[in-house]
């Protein structure tokens, strides 16, 4: 594992920010009990800005606005090729503003910036510009009756939706939600993850220069506990969108089907098996697998996280995953020699250092890493497990970060 010791300025201007304020129809306005809480620099433990703390009297006027905007407002009422055409202006306000929103990300989640320049702002404007598509090809289906009458199904917007979006990946998780609500014509409530504001916040404003009317989106940046509680439960709600830990999921479920049993949508989390047959070319599936576990710092739902190896080549392919940890830069976001940087914050990263004690005491080897770097932020080095056992912790937990188990297996014939 190498660390990073990159320029940062000189490969691109840091964005300062002090304050943020919530968006809501349209505007962007403090929050109802001026509350705010502070967003943190994982690269180096400072503070990039205080953010307005939404709470229920925030996601109450949200809501209000979006109910508004889609009984009376015009985004609903527009031709599939208008919504379309606005779309795509957005998309092209996406791939023109690439760098701030890669800077935003960078600095709020500690996502590598060269990534985010080139592949999850890229993905985003694409992913709006496959919706933008799809807004004109919304329709029902005519059927064949039993008597001489007819039939058919007609679409229609389901009305307000409330998305709760997670900090592994805030770029793509915004346009992924907006996206298709904003084709079918529905308007919406976005609650980002408090950890990771400022990018949908710039979405937002994105959003208005492309044309979206007022109170079609609306983003109230808070804690989960209150302000996603809040959108959870609102019986003005038609729609929840959340993706994030199960655990969560569970309580968003709950909060829906308590309050006017409105549908969700749920992307939870995973512990997803990478399997290895002695057939394979072990120079070029070893790196595929530790990508697998090391892209986005392992902060990815589906993360390869366990790694079964057939007895075969288990030695050698090991040999060759600790070959290429040594070879990982671990360090600043903003520098273009970085693979990895550092965990999104403070608890995530003690988390996932608890999971590597965890490894230790219930009998795994600690192959490589398996430290913080000795530096500010929330740094964690490339970490590989072998003698792992299905009844360990971390072979059956979603650990979310930098952690690799791996297990040998032999074919059942």
């Amino acid at each position: 594992m190498v660390k990073s010791n990159g320029n940062l300025e000189s490969h691109f201007q840091i964005p300062k920010i002090k304050f943020t304020q919530l968006f809501i129809n349209g505007e962007f306005v403090d929050s109802v009990s001026g509350n705010t809480f502070e967003t943190i620099d994982p690269r180096n433990e400072e503070v990039i800005a205080r953010i307005a703390e939404g709470d229920k009297a925030d996601i109450d006027l949200a809501v209000k606005a979006a109910r508004e905007a889609f009984d009376n407002g015009p985004w609903p009422r527009l031709s599939p090729m208008e919504r379309r055409n606005i779309m795509l202006k957005f998309a092209d306000l996406i791939i023109e503003n690439a760098e701030e929103i890669a800077a935003l990300d960078a600095m709020d989640a500690g996502k590598l910036f060269a990534a985010g320049k080139t592949i999850d702002v890229p993905s985003a404007a694409q992913f709006m510009r496959y919706y933008a598509g799809a807004a004109d090809k919304i329709h029902g289906t005519t059927l064949k009756m039993s008597r001489d009458i007819q039939g058919y199904t007609l679409l229609e917007p389901i009305g307000v939706v409330g998305h709760i979006i997670p900090w592994n990946f805030p770029t793509q998780m915004f346009v992924m939600k907006v996206g298709p609500a904003l084709a079918a014509g529905c308007t919406m409530v976005v609650k980002p993850a408090e950890q990771t504001p400022l990018s949908a916040l710039y979405y937002a404003q994105l959003a208005k220069q492309a044309g979206v009317p007022d109170g079609v989106i609306n983003v109230v940046t808070g804690f989960g506990s209150t302000a996603g509680a809040a959108l959870c439960s609102h019986m003005d709600v038609d729609k929840i969108s959340f993706t994030g830990s199960t655990e969560v999921g569970r309580l968003v479920m709950q909060a829906a089907a308590l309050s006017n049993l409105k549908p969700v949508s749920l992307e939870l989390g995973g512990k997803s098996p990478f399997i290895v047959f002695d057939d394979v070319d072990v120079d070029k599936v070893a790196p595929l697998a530790m990508i697998g576990i090391l892209y986005n710092k392992g902060e990815v739902c589906v993360a390869g996280s366990r790694l079964f190896i057939q007895e075969g080549i288990y030695d050698k392919f090991v040999k060759k995953l600790v070959e290429i940890t040594k070879t990982w830069v671990v360090g600043d976001t903003f520098d273009p020699n970085s693979h990895q940087g550092p965990q999104v914050d403070k608890k995530q990263f003690e988390r996932v250092l608890s999971y590597i004690e965890h490894g230790k005491r219930e009998g795994a080897t600690l192959l490589t890493g398996g430290n913080a770097l000795d530096r500010k932020g929330y740094f964690v080095e490339p970490t590989i497990f072998t003698d792992v056992e299905d009844h360990m912790t971390i072979a059956k937990e979603e650990i979310f970060g930098p952690v690799l188990s791996v297990m040998k297996f032999n074919p059942v014939h």
